[in-house]
């Protein structure tokens, strides 16, 4: 196992869910961290918390990563200390609306491929040069199954995971002579906030979950603090998680 301590990790839609959880295991291994969200409050209680817990450094600040001009000039302008970047944490990302093609709110298609898609980009881009320089880094990507195969009711964010594939394959091509890895965990159903925001409705989230187990934050962050703590001539390219009883994205067995 690599040692994390003293790295210095990037990790944007840090204040919930699979970043939030990210956040904790890689303090815990001593990381240092570099934090964004766009709520501010969470934010600042999260990185004190971190810091009396750990006793790792930790930089955090505002971020919507859809805004060009503030990833690009936020980045650029990161203390001295900080530039560093060794780990990027792709993680900011949502889902909006379950509903037919047709039926569709174009709006949250907006959303989803403004976060999910164009503020990745934004980001791998104002971070990726500065690793290509000094020859080593690690980007991981929190992708989806839905990256994999698509399913009814989900063709645009189905869509922008299948993009975040592509990215993500095309990136580890283009930076195979740098040092640079290039990593996607792609989970199933995990139990966050992130339904609670696709529905906007905390019954029908919960009913995402009904009958199973499903994944945990905690399980993803795992399985992303394995990928960068491998020895260095190893590159987990991908790794897909399923809750035990989840087959697919839409082939899962309940218990009722």
């Amino acid at each position: 196992m690599e040692s994390l301590k003293n790295k210095i990790v990037f990790i944007t839609g840090a204040t919930s869910g699979i970043g939030k959880s990210c956040v904790y295991a890689f303090a815990k291994e001593g990381a240092n961290l570099i934090i964004n969200a766009r709520r501010k409050n969470m934010i600042g209680e999260i990185s004190e918390e971190i810091q009396k817990q750990f006793g790792v450094k930790v930089f955090g600040y505002e971020l919507d990563v859809r805004n060009r001009r503030e990833v690009e000039n936020s980045i650029k302008n990161l203390p001295e200390d900080w530039k560093n970047i060794d780990i990027l944490i792709n993680n900011a990302g949502l889902a909006k609306g379950f509903n037919k093609f047709y039926e569709d709110d174009i709006q949250n298609w907006e959303e989803m491929i403004d976060t999910n898609i164009k503020g990745l980009l934004y980001v791998t881009r104002a971070i990726v040069p500065g690793m290509v320089e000094r020859k080593s880094g690690h980007i991981i990507m929190i992708g989806s199954i839905a990256g994999h195969s698509a399913y009814p009711k989900g063709a645009v964010y189905c869509a922008t995971k299948h993009a975040v594939d592509a990215i993500t394959n095309s990136l580890r091509m283009d930076t195979i002579d740098t040092g640079i890895l290039v990593s996607t965990i792609d989970p199933g159903l995990v139990e966050t906030n992130f339904s609670n925001v696709r529905f906007g409705d905390k019954e029908k989230a919960k009913n995402m979950y009904r009958g199973l187990t499903p994944l945990t934050g905690d399980d993803v962050a795992d399985a992303v603090v394995f990928c960068a703590s491998r020895p260095p001539h190893v590159n987990i390219a991908e790794i897909t998680m399923l809750a035990a009883r989840q087959a697919t994205a839409t082939i899962v067995h309940r218990e009722e």
